[in-house]
């Protein structure tokens, strides 16, 4: 965000030492965040910046903010609710610096959000199908990781071998997920068992996916990966990573696994979000009692 520098019209001496300008409240901002996330919203607030016309953000009014709102109609709600969420939220950092006046972004309500969490998730025979036909020995062990274990796919470009321990007849992974939070994930002995094979006398500090230069793997190799393997198995153009982990979540509480467990094993913030996938799923309606 070095080459965000917005004109300010304010003196300097009105200016807290936090941050000299725009495009360093937004650096601020994003500072410690995912570089997911960072490329994200810095999008978002370009968006934003660009509806402003080239004003300061000392300049913005609520009926700024509702207007850059209006003009997302044409995107979907999800999308429309995660980029006025984005402004929203550098407002009201501005605000807590003493950077900006007010926060005149707390007044705006995000657009409700359909929940379309059952979309994607995938049957269980799909989802076996997509892995019985990948031929690669590294790319069948980077899906079957991505459904047993539920890891999010920058999880899995980052894993190296340290990260990776034998348990009993099995092993576990070690991961350093969202939020800067540590979790332990036990896999099955099958995959355990694959993914030994893949080492080859591979250091500790090694990544287990490695990129053509030798480094580790990028995201948008994992997700051609996956693009390939569900076009393979005959499924949905939509299907991505994503989708696998939410296999785990509902085929695991379908099969009766406790939902804290599930909750720890995804590294879910609250057992709420894990919840999400049984409700997407219910196994019984009170429709079923009706005469109809």
């Amino acid at each position: 965000m070095t080459d965000l520098v917005i004109y300010d019209p304010a003196p300097a001496a009105l200016v807290p030492q936090q941050a000299t300008n725009d495009g360093h409240l937004v650096a601020l901002w994003l500072y410690g965040r995912s570089a997911a996330t960072q490329r994200a919203y810095t999008a978002d607030v370009r968006d934003f910046l660009g509806h402003l016309g080239g004003r300061a953000l000392r300049s913005v009014t609520v009926g700024d903010v509702q207007s850059f709102g209006a003009s997302l109609e044409h995107l979907s709600s999800a999308t429309r609710a995660r980029r006025l969420s984005s402004v929203k939220s550098l407002l009201a950092y501005g605000h807590r610096l003493g950077y900006l006046p007010f926060d005149v972004g707390a007044v705006v309500a995000v657009p409700p959000v359909k929940n379309t969490l059952a979309e994607r998730i995938m049957a269980e025979p799909d989802v076996q199908r997509l892995l019985a036909l990948e031929t690669s020995p590294r790319n069948a062990v980077m899906l079957r990781l991505l459904y047993a274990a539920g890891l999010r796919i920058s999880e899995v470009c980052a894993l190296r071998w340290r990260d990776a321990r034998p348990r009993d007849d099995a092993g576990q992974v070690t991961i350093f997920g969202k939020g800067g939070k540590t979790r332990a994930v036990l896999l099955p002995a099958t995959v355990w068992g694959a993914l030994v094979a893949l080492r080859q006398g591979a250091g500790e500090d090694d990544p287990i996916f490695r990129s053509r230069k030798r480094g580790h793997l990028h995201s948008s190799a994992v997700h051609r990966v996956v693009k390939t393997a569900a076009d393979r198995a005959g499924l949905s153009a939509e299907v991505s990573a994503h989708w696998l982990r939410h296999a785990h979540a509902s085929h695991a509480l379908d099969r009766g696994a406790p939902v804290h467990l599930v909750q720890a094993t995804l590294g879910h913030a609250s057992v709420a979000t894990t919840g999400r996938y049984a409700h997407a799923r219910p196994t019984e309606s009170s429709s079923r009692f009706l005469a109809v």
